[in-house]
């Protein structure tokens, strides 16, 4: 007598004193409680379930929940298949304490192999010994072995009428689509933080706990939508309070800095107060803060402010205190993007710098001196206008035949820092001559220019011969089916050979392909280079490149972009016109 009062009397744990019994009592789900509810109503029961989503949000459970459901047969023993299951009768209670003969739950984590999996179905042709339905839940089905499920497909496909399989998983992924296919899946959603608050708003006052407000909206932003870890660190909290539970003792059981402070240390980095912040995150370590969870928090107020500025209504978190909410508005209207998303690259490197040095509160305090000494860096924007703010105007060069020449305008102050020239004039480059129609039954009508030879190479992906040609070919006189050309010491010797016969394979017809010993003019290779030296050479000679490359002695052009690219570009990007004068019935 005295075993089972101890027993009766012993302490559970919140995630599972608090556990859903039924599908009333999920929360956060109610998408997928909708469907089983009309499947069950319609007796449209799937043959197999597969749960998916995070840790803590109820897949076990939900699993349970239904074989309680289908087996389920009501306190007067009469019952049928139902949602709301009544926890009372001899299935429902056996269900739940995880001892019902006819309701097997196996953890693919541990039981991986394709034995484990011929158990089930060697047992599947055996009628559910006191139940109706025999029920297989497979938690974690994402770490069956590749033979275990292909073991398991036919009887997944076609099982007995008397069984139900039902999977939970994390990695959905990982679950061959061989498997899905097989079975009626539910995405079970992460807990939205206002539900979350009142679900463990609600089991605090079943404990007779005294918890703020604050301290319920820390332990939400912890849990990150997981039901079972909100109801563990509620648990923890409750311990930790000793009877009534504050936010500051929520803050310090999990390790954070207190968030008003953490608002002032981001405040003093935008700023560049480099001395003012050493001294906050000194502060905040000295009571207790973990160094890599104030970098967290701030790159999490870095990201918070960011979607503010973009979507204003992100400030309206009911895990956010009012004062927060507002210094995050005020921050928002203040700092510019750039300098947001500047921050947010830095402290992603920190973090990783945090957790692989030996002393984490030093690397900290680092990464806090760089972002301080860049936070009053200007933007590429406002470098180049203050460049050009203080560069003269180039002075206009007049063009043949009267008209205004030299570099395209270089980019003005609002934009990025890429430069951008006019294109030169190729220098005895190759003729711009449309190609003369030839007869329709002409085979190389196409290749009128040798041009359109070194793109059919291209085309056909021969990349070992376009660049032999490229760089090896100085052509002496071409018409088609005709090549004369003068090697350069990179020819290779048969490239006359290799060249004619795969120009006779990709057209159809004879190309004769001889070499001469001089007469040939620039390669290919030579002639595009030419093109783009000329390019940064016109580009160097603009007076705002030239401060620029004075300004920061080791930059270097990487690429020049000229008006015709751009505008090529922007007509290829633009969606088609409407026509405002458009008739629907213009076609009737």
């Amino acid at each position: 007598m005295t075993d089972t009062a101890n027993t009766d009397t012993a302490y559970q744990v919140l995630a599972r004193k608090y556990r859903p019994e039924s599908f009333a009592d999920l929360v956060g789900q109610d998408a997928m409680v909708r469907t089983l509810k009309n499947a069950f109503e319609a007796d449209r029961i799937a043959q197999a379930f597969i749960m998916t989503g995070i840790r803590g949000t109820g897949k076990t459970t939900t699993a349970r929940i239904i074989a309680k459901g289908m087996n389920c047969i009501g306190p007067d023993g009469t019952g049928g298949p139902t949602t709301e299951p009544c926890g009372k009768c001899e299935h429902c209670v056996a269900i739940m304490e995880g001892r019902h003969v006819d309701v097997m739950e196996m953890d693919a984590a541990s039981r991986t192999g394709v034995g484990d999996i011929r158990e089930i179905i060697d047992s599947v042709h055996y009628r559910a010994a006191s139940a109706r339905y025999k029920i297989y839940i497979i938690d974690e089905v994402h770490m069956l072995s590749t033979s275990a499920f292909n073991a398991l497909l036919k009887t997944l496909e076609e099982p007995p009428a008397h069984v139900k399989f039902i999977f939970a998983t994390t990695e959905i992924r990982k679950v061959p689509v061989t498997v899905l296919s097989r079975c009626q899946r539910f995405d079970l959603r992460r807990i939205e933080p206002e539900v979350m608050i009142a679900l463990l708003r609600k089991i605090a006052t079943a404990e007779g706990a005294e918890i703020s407000d604050d301290a319920l909206a820390l332990i939400t932003r912890a849990s990150e939508g997981s039901a079972r870890d909100a109801t563990s660190l509620l648990d923890q909290a409750i311990s930790h309070g000793a009877g009534e539970t504050t936010a500051d003792q929520v803050r310090a059981m999990l390790g954070l800095a207190d968030r008003g402070r953490v608002l002032d240390l981001f405040d003093l980095i935008v700023k560049g107060d480099a001395a003012g912040a050493l001294t906050e995150i000194s502060g905040q370590y000295a009571d207790g803060a973990d160094p890599m969870a104030v970098l967290r928090d701030l790159a999490e107020i870095t990201h918070w402010i960011s979607v503010i500025k973009i979507t204003p209504e992100a400030a309206e978190d009911p895990t956010v205190s009012p004062d927060e909410r507002t210094r995050g508005q005020a921050m928002a209207a203040a700092l510019p993007m750039r300098v947001m998303t500047r921050m947010w690259q830095m402290l992603l490197k920190a973090l990783e710098e945090v957790a692989m040095a030996p002393n984490a509160m030093m690397a900290a305090e680092m990464a806090i001196i760089r972002l301080t000494h860049v936070a009053d860096l200007p933007t590429p924007g406002e470098l180049v206008k203050k460049l050009q703010d203080a560069t003269p105007p180039p002075a206009p060069t007049p063009a043949p035949g009267g008209g205004q020449g030299g570099p395209a305008a270089a980019p003005t102050g609002g934009g990025g820092a890429s430069l951008r020239s006019a294109p030169s004039q190729p220098s005895g480059g190759a003729p711009t001559a449309l190609a003369v129609a030839q007869p329709a039954q002409d085979p190389l009508a196409r290749y009128a220019r040798f041009e359109d030879v070194v793109e059919l190479i291209r085309t056909m992906r021969d990349v070992k011969l376009l660049v032999e040609v490229e760089t090896g070919i100085r052509l002496v006189s071409y018409t088609p089916g005709r090549i004369e050309f003068q090697p350069t010491d990179k020819a290779p010797r048969d490239l006359a050979q290799r060249l004619g016969q795969r120009l006779q394979g990709w057209t159809g017809a004879r190309w004769a392909v001889t070499l001469v010993n001089e007469g040939g003019a620039a390669t290919v290779a030579e002639v595009r280079d030419a093109d783009q030296l000329a390019l940064e050479q016109e580009a160097l000679e603009h007076p705002l490149v030239r401060a620029v490359l004075e300004t920061f002695p080791g930059a270097k052009i990487t690429r020049i972009t000229t008006p015709k690219e751009i505008e090529e570009t922007a007509a290829a990007e633009a969606l088609p016109e409407v026509s405002d004068e458009w008739d629907p019935f213009e076609d009737d």
